[in-house]
């Protein structure tokens, strides 16, 4: 299995940072606008549309609001298995750190997955660096 990790610092409070990241039915809004288009909430998963055109159903695994971490998994017919998860850490200054974990069978997807996990956060850098302390 083919783990990869990402992450960046943003320039936005550690709670601030996380109250975007949490909101699981805002990517589209909140977190990586342009890189996500929309986001349907189905029970216990939610549709997401990105910028592509491509669709994918990301099911819900959980939310740990002490250490700020939200855990899901895609569940298309390209990966044998995929979870992943955010984690918003405190980093110096104020700041936050970022961290985007996701393993993924199988192996050969990985490049393909971790280039997608780059332009996301690439995506979301400017928009929760404006996120208001």
């Amino acid at each position: 299995m083919a783990s990869i990790i990402r992450e960046i610092v943003v320039d936005a409070a550690p709670a601030a940072v996380w109250d975007a990241v949490a909101d699981f039915g805002a990517v589209h809004r909140r977190f990586a606008p342009g890189f996500v288009t929309d986001v349907e909430l189905v029970e216990g998963a939610r549709m997401v549309t990105f910028g592509d055109g491509m669709v994918v159903k990301e099911l819900f695994l959980g939310r740990d609001d002490a250490h700020r971490r939200l855990a899901y998994s895609v569940q298309t017919e390209r990966f044998a298995h995929h979870s992943a998860s955010f984690q918003v850490l405190d980093e110096t200054g104020g700041k936050s750190r970022l961290v985007w974990t996701a393993d993924v069978l199988p192996d050969a997807v990985a490049d393909y997955l971790a280039g997608r996990m780059e332009a996301g956060l690439t995506a979301a850098q400017d928009v929760l660096g404006r996120v208001p302390a």
